[in-house]
Formats: structure tokens, sequence, C-alpha cells
């Protein structure tokens, strides 16, 4: 029996904590996603910022196909291939020492929490348990990564949170100097906030930060999950900065699709865990392995990351266009092809009006739409989704 793809269904079968499009996928093209009736969707988010080589590519298929055909799973009692070079690409572009890999974002800051307060915990000092996180922040959905999500509507009625946290506003040098402390175990940042907004931490706060961690003894954690894997332009978006982290958490894109996630650590950490004190049954899947291989060598060999850079630039200045003949632009924020519109009213408005054009965006933090498109799209597709919202805003009551 197949189940009806209807809001009916949907209601009937799940507990009701997604906002489901009304759209009904039967597969993707490229940029296109394809709807059961045949009608193709430009996609401007990418699986939320999974899919970063669009749909379909052949160097995926192929790897994830070869890798199968071999072992599907075996767990982390053995040494797989996959697993091992991966962990070494992770190691060489980031030029970080260990690496630990789980399933998924939020399961990357849990394990970076555990090992930031093992660390503290080893200093010998018994007060070092403190773990800080920026406002206006996302980290994840588990009580530890949720804990560090400075935003009440992903908390309310999920209190008691896990202790010994708290939060320094965004970009905000004085509130940072008041609230790290040598209490402080860790600091996790993202570069650039996704799910905030996309905004970006000013250098001079991480200058800050940097001189504090020396004063203090603490750990910078970055949190890449969104924002890494090429999506700014770089590998990581802390690499446009001088940030130098000692913990950095990889998810969404890193896959190719499939679950994945890694946490990357620098010598400071290396001798952090040992045997039992953390662990996962899937994490380093070989087949998804197989596929971060492929993803990974895509985004350096067919250079990805300076194409994303490129239609992102251009793009960027498309809206900033449009802002000026279109008041409902409030601001326009863009770094690679991570981009954000403020605009004056709930951007679920142009959610909705977007997809009825047959282009899917994504709104976040209530008034911001978000783009996150493949790295590969091309100019001419993103005209396409730059020429739907000019046409939505130009019609707008």
């Amino acid at each position: 029996m197949t189940s009806a793809l209807t809001t009916d269904t949907e209601q009937q079968l799940f507990f009701h904590n997604y906002a489901r499009l009304p759209l009904a996928i039967d597969h993707g093209e490229g940029s296109y996603l394809v709807a059961e009736d045949g009608t193709r969707y430009l996609d401007m988010i990418s699986g939320i910022g999974v899919n970063a080589l669009g749909y379909g590519d052949r160097r995926l298929i192929d790897a994830i196909s070869v890798q199968a055909e071999k072992i599907i799973h075996a767990s982390n009692l053995f040494m797989l291939a996959p697993q091992f070079d991966l962990a070494a690409k992770l190691r060489e572009i980031t030029g970080l020492s260990k690496v630990f890999f789980a399933n998924s974002g939020t399961e990357a800051i849990e394990a970076a929490i555990k090992i930031s307060r093992k660390w503290a915990a080893q200093s010998g000092d018994a007060d070092k348990k403190e773990v800080l996180s920026l406002s206006n922040c996302f980290h994840g959905r588990t009580y530890g990564a949720m804990s560090l999500t400075a935003k009440a509507k992903y908390l309310e009625g999920f209190e008691p949170l896990l202790p010994g946290t708290g939060t320094i506003e965004f970009n905000d040098i004085d509130d940072l100097a008041r609230k790290v402390s040598s209490r402080t175990a860790a600091v996790f940042i993202e570069t650039v906030q996704g799910e905030g907004g996309i905004h970006r931490v000013s250098n001079e706060f991480m200058e800050t930060l940097q001189s504090l961690k020396k004063q203090y003894g603490f750990l910078i954690v970055a949190d890449e999950i969104q924002a890494g894997c090429g999506r700014t332009g770089k590998f990581c978006s802390y690499m446009h900065t001088t940030l130098q982290p000692d913990l950095v958490c990889l998810a969404k894109p890193l896959g190719g699709g499939l679950p994945l996630a890694a946490v990357v650590g620098s010598d400071l950490v290396a001798g952090v865990l040992s045997a039992g004190n953390h662990g996962t049954t899937f994490g380093g899947n070989p087949v998804a392995c197989a596929a971060g291989l492929a993803l990974i060598t895509a985004l350096f060999e067919d250079k990805v990351m300076e194409h994303a850079a490129t239609v992102g630039t251009m793009m960027h200045a498309a809206f900033q266009e449009l802002a000026t003949r279109h008041s409902q632009i409030i601001d326009i924020r863009q770094y690679g092809l991570m981009i954000g519109i403020t605009v004056h009213r709930e951007a679920a408005y142009y959610v909705r009006e977007a997809l009825q054009r047959q282009v899917i965006v994504n709104a976040t933090s209530q008034d911001v739409i978000r783009l996150l498109p493949p790295l590969t799209i091309t100019a001419t597709e993103a005209r396409k989704c730059i020429d739907c919202l000019d046409e939505i805003f130009t019609n707008e009551k």
C-alpha cells in the first residue's frame, strides 16, 4: 500500500512538529525538485543547506552505489577505508588533529559539549564547567544543543535545560568581556548565523574572543553545520577570518545528502577522549563517508566554492538593485550562497507566493527570506529566483 501524499495523511501519520509545504515531491534534477504531477520547482533551499551539489550528481550516486555493494554498515568496532580517508581529508583541509564522526549537526554539538567539559575537568579546576553561546544562535534540538540555542520558541516547555550554560549578546564586546571568566570551558559560535537570519560575527568580536581565550583558557567551538562545506565560498566560514577554533562541527552537506556529521579537534583536545567516553552506532557510516569524499572531491576539483562565491556576489548585487525599487526590502546579507533578505512583514508570505511561481524559498527569524541554493546553481537559475521575488514585491498588496 502506498500512502497518499496529502496534508490530511500527513496529519494522521505524524506528530505535528513540521510545517510542511503542500508539495508532494517525486524526484530531483539538478537545482530542481519535481512534484508528483511533473511540475518543476527551482529549489533555493537545497534540503535546508544539505544538497550542495544539487540532485542527481553522478559522482555521489556512483560513490554511494559502489560502497553499498561492499558494505553498508559495520560499526566503529572495525576499521573502514571511507571513514579513514574522509577523516584524513578533514584534517588536511582544517589543519586540525582529530576527528569524531556522528550522524547529525545536533549530535556533533553534543559531542563538542562533552569534549569541552571533559577537557575542562582534566584541567583540575572543578568550577570550569560553563559553556556559552551567542544570542540569536541555533545549535540544534537535543537537550545540550537546545540549551545553547538562544531562542525562546525552541526552548519553551522543555525546561529545565542543561545547567552551566549561558548567552553572550551577539557582537557585543562588552557583554563578552563580562560573561567569560576562569569558569568558562567553551564558547560556541556560528561565524555566520544561519537560522538566526544570516548574520556574521564581527572581526573585532572574534579578536576579542581569542584574546580572552588566552587570558582565561577556554575552548572556541566553531559551529559550521550550515555555513560549512563550501557554502560561503571557503570550506568553513571561519576561514574568512583570523579565528582559530579548537573544535569545528560539520554536518548538513557533509554526507552528500546522507546523515553524516563530524567534530574536528585541535592538538589541545586530541587526548581528551578515551575508549568508552563517547560513541555512536551509526556515526561514520561507510556509505555516508564515501559520499562525503565524493562531495569534497567535487568542491575542490570543480571549483564549486569559487563558483558559489561568484554567483552569490551576483545575486547580492541584483537584490541590492531590487532594494532601490522595493521598499519592502530592509536589508540584504550575503556570504557566498548563504543569503538573507530582511523584509517588512512575515517572510512566510513570500514563501507562499514564491511557491505559486514554482520557486522554493525559506523563512527564518520571522522576517528573513533565507536562500541556501545548491552550490552548483547556474547564474540563469539564480536569475529566475531574483525575477520571481521582483514580481512578488511588485505585485504585493
